[in-house]
This record gives structure tokens, C-alpha cells and sequence, in this order.
């Protein structure tokens, strides 16, 4: 039995794709099906004909040899002139639409990363996996989470060539001798790559999207990652100057986190953004400078660290800055430093919960002496849920003058909400101090924060921009008759 859990379409290269979610009883996961929209049944077993034709005149290797040595772009514009001709002799009819169209279909079907392109244009994929050319390509879905595809690569050479075209793309090498792979496609997508006998069931790719379409707090609210308060809460801190650690697990969503944090930050205040790989995507209406760290070339010159640029951020008179991730004792102790010398701070840590990031922050290999912890202002505790896929903010917690993390926000993963469970000791009097105003009247401007997060996200104000607009706007104080409406 099939049912559909899911269905809609995406366009690469002009090639409209039916994609299609469905369940089956005899599959451990759902199915990712995708179909071309615009090519009947008849018109494709011509175009199998064509391509056929197409490899016989030019056979694969010719042609993986022709991309290694002039790269896939020259070679697509080469093979265009030899794919129309074929066009124009089965399809002599065909108008101009139809023959682009067509002449797309056939060349992401030969060349490039084949139908991996396809998957690469689906706005709602985070993550593709190829695992071997013995089973179908994997997704990660930001709705349906895992779920095989119906596609495969043809032998493992071919996923190998994939890895080698994208290594060259950006000066990087795969080789028997080196047989892993970072690198990081044009588009911001980060790749990963393995060979045999390195990965043992056959060569593999991973594909971490860049999203585009980044995760704002409207979102996050509608999908039940954040509860309205909490986001209010954060909102106040970071208003008010006080910095924030992001932590949670791998692919728990503290880089979206971090991107929902950044929808809060005032237009008059210079934002620098540090990270490994270029993730991030702050609204245009903030002065942002992201700067990306750079390795060693093959002589081992060259590198730009993480350390090497929170360095020469503090000379770029920052009044925020963003870590993409804290790894190292030093980059922590600049970081800390930076806070104590008037800078807002916001990164991101790997911890399961606030009590173990204190732990990972005090003891090797970064080793903070905890009072020097006291100068963040919270944490924010973000958790994926593997068995659904849901991802949630799991606690928000505030730092003790002690250096320890004081619990106020917890999940209840029962009823999937977030509940306080106790009540500040140490975020509310810094708040005070630095606003002056009186706990009535901070519980007041919370309540506004509220109100507002609530309308923009029955409004569906969802775009990282549009947000940045209306964030502005509250600061500037333009924003009354929203916040009276609502």
C-alpha cells in the first residue's frame, strides 16, 4: 500500500520536476520521487534514443576526460551544438522553448552531477548522500526529514568522477592517496567526499545545502521550534547587549539558530561574521561583513584561521560578532575578552545541554576558568529529535556571577512545549542595571515582543529581509499601530 504524504514541483535548468513524498508499507522510509512534469512518456524513450546516440558518438569516458581537462561548463557549451542536432533530427518540430528545454534535459542527464542537479535545485533539501552506486541517493528533508530517493548512480566510477569534477571546480584533489574531501562548492554548498577502500561499501558524497531561503524567527515560531517567549526573551538580550552561546548536537539547527538570532540585531550597529563555511544569511538591512576562514594550499601556505580573523575583527570596530563555531581555548578566550571590552558576542558550541557546555567551556581543550563564563548572558540550547526529525529549542538558560548555568526555559518533549521552570536570578538584574527598567515594566516590554513576534507570524512575514525591515522599524519606534492591532 502507497499513500502521499507530500507533493509539489521544482525547476532546474528550465526542466519542470514532479516531486512527489510517499509512504510504503514495504519501505523502512518514505520515498522521495521525482518525476520530469514536462516530458511525456513517448517524447522520453526518443530523448533515452538520443542520448544513446549522443554517448555512442562520444562515449563516456571521452567525455569525462573532456571535463577534467577543460571543466563542465566549456564542455555542456560544446555538446550543446551536437545535442541540438540530434534534437532537430527526432524532434524537427519543436519550437525554440522546446529544444532548450530539451537540450537542458540531455545534458544534466550526461553531464555534470547528472540528476544530482535536480536535487541540488529542491529549496526543501538540507542534505544529499550518496552512500554507493549499490543503493538509491538519500535526502534529508527539512519536512519528512530522511527519505530515499529513486535515484541511483550507475557504478561507482561515476561517483568517483562526480567527487573529481567537484574537487577541480575549486582546486581541490581526490585521489587514491588522498581519498577524503572538504571543499565547497561555488553555490555555498559544503561537499564531502570518500573513496574506496577508505569508505568500504563504495565511494560516497555528502551535500550540505546552503540555504538560500535561510530560517527566520516567524519560521521557527510556525514550526514549533521556539516558543513566543523564549523568543522574546532572547529578542530582550540581545537588545540590551548581552551575549549568547548557541549549543546542541550536529544537525540540531544552531547555525539556523544563530541565523534566527541575527533577525534581532539594530540596522545602526556593525555586524562581522566568522565562519569555516559560509552559512549565514543576515537581513540586507544590517551593516554586515561575513568573513570565511581559508585552509593551507598543498604547500602549506596560505591558511586564514578562525583565530586569525576574531583577531583582526576586533580592529574592524565590531559592536556584534558571530562565530560560526567554538572549537579552540584560544578563539574562546578572545571571544570572552571581546564581550568584557564592549562587544556583543554570539556563536555557536557542540553540547547536549547548558550544564554540559559550562562543562566543555571550563575543561580541556578549552579550559576557561569558570568566572570569566559570568560575562555571557545565555544560552541557548537547541535538540533534534531523531526518530521525527523535529528539531526544538531544548533550554534557555541565563550564567550565574559563579559561572554556572541557570535553567529557565525547559522543553516538556511530552507535550512538545516550552515551559519555564524557574525564575531568573541573574539576567533580569543585568537587564535592570543596563536599562533601568523596573521588573513591571521589563515583563511589559516582553509582553510587546510577544505581540509582535506574534504578528508577523500570523501575517506570514517569513523573509529574512521583509523581518530585517520590520525589526528595524520597531527600533526606530514606527511600528505602533502593529503592535495596538494585535
Amino acid at each position: 500500500m502507497v499513500r502521499q504524504l507530500d507533493g509539489y514541483s521544482v525547476t532546474s535548468n528550465n526542466v519542470l520536476v514532479d516531486i512527489i513524498i510517499q509512504e510504503d508499507l514495504d519501505e523502512p522510509v518514505p520515498l522521495y520521487v521525482m518525476s520530469i512534469a514536462n516530458i511525456s512518456d513517448t517524447t522520453k524513450i526518443i530523448l533515452e534514443k538520443i542520448r544513446q546516440e549522443f554517448i555512442a558518438h562520444m562515449d563516456t569516458q571521452s567525455i569525462q576526460d573532456a571535463e577534467e581537462k577543460h571543466g563542465v561548463d566549456q564542455i555542456k557549451n560544446q555538446f550543446d551544438k551536437e545535442i541540438r542536432r540530434l534534437l532537430k533530427k527526432y524532434f524537427p518540430d519543436a519550437n525554440q522553448e522546446t529544444e532548450d528545454m530539451l537540450t537542458n534535459y540531455l545534458i544534466e542527464e550526461n553531464l555534470g552531477l547528472g540528476k544530482i542537479e535536480i536535487l541540488l535545485s529542491d529549496p526543501n533539501l538540507e542534505e544529499i548522500v550518496v552512500n554507493s552506486s549499490q543503493e538509491p541517493v538519500w535526502v534529508y528533508h527539512k519536512k519528512h526529514a530522511w527519505l530515499k530517493t529513486n535515484v541511483k548512480i550507475l557504478n561507482e566510477a561515476r561517483i568517483r568522477h562526480y567527487s573529481m569534477s567537484i574537487g577541480r571546480e575549486v582546486g581541490k584533489e581526490i585521489t587514491t592517496l588522498t581519498p577524503l574531501m572538504d571543499a565547497h562548492l561555488k553555490t555555498g554548498d559544503r561537499v564531502n567526499a570518500t573513496l574506496i577502500p577508505i569508505s568500504s561499501r563504495g565511494n560516497t558524497i555528502t551535500i550540505r545545502k546552503f540555504a538560500e531561503d535561510p530560517w527566520t524567527i516567524t519560521k521557527f515560531i510556525k514550526e514549533g521550534t521556539i516558543s513566543l517567549a523564549a523568543a522574546a526573551l532572547i529578542w530582550l538580550a540581545i537588545e540590551n547587549e548581552l551575549s549568547i552561546l548557541i549549543a546542541g548536537g550536529t544537525g540540531s539547527g544552531k547555525t539556523s539558530m544563530l541565523n534566527v538570532v541575527a533577525n534581532f540585531f539594530p540596522p545602526n550597529q556593525r555586524i562581522i561574521s566568522i565562519e569555516d563555511t559560509r552559512e549565514l544569511v543576515l537581513p540586507n538591512t544590517l551593516h554586515w561583513v561575513p568573513m570565511e576562514t581559508r585552509l593551507a594550499n598543498p604547500e602549506g601556505k596560505g591558511e586564514v584561521s578562525m583565530l586569525d580573523l576574531l583577531m583582526n575583527s576586533l580592529r574592524m570596530r565590531p559592536d556584534k560578532i558571530l562565530v560560526g563555531e567554538i572549537r579552540r581555548q584560544k578563539e574562546a578566550e578572545v571571544l570572552l575578552e571581546a564581550i568584557h571590552t564592549g562587544h556583543s558576542v554570539y556563536g555557536t558550541i557542540h553540547a547536549n545541554d547548558a550544564e554540559e557546555v559550562v562543562t566543555r567551556l571550563t575543561n580541556p581543550p578549552i579550559e576557561i576558568p569558570k568566572p570569566m563564563i559570568s560575562s555571557l548572558g545565555l544560552i541557548v540550547v537547541q535538540n533534534r529529535n531523531r526518530r521525527t526529525g523535529k528539531r526544538r529549542t531544548l533550554q534557555v538558560a541565563e550564567i550565574l556571577p559563579t559561572g554556572d548555568a541557570n535553567v529557565l526555559l525547559q522543553l516538556d518533549a511530552y507535550n512538545d512545549q516550552l515551559v519555564k521552570i524557574r525564575d531568573s536570578e541573574s539576567i533580569m538584574e543585568k537587564l535592570h542595571l543596563y536599562t533601568g527598567m523596573t521588573p513591571d515594566q521589563l515583563s511589559d516590554n516582553l509582553k510587546q515582543k510577544i505581540r509582535l513576534l506574534k504578528w508577523m507570524t500570523l501575517q506570514k512575514k517569513e523573509e529574512v529581509n521583509e523581518i530585517g525591515l520590520i525589526i528595524s522599524k520597531y527600533y526606530r519606534g514606527l511600528l505602533t499601530e502593529e503592535l495596538e492591532e494585535e
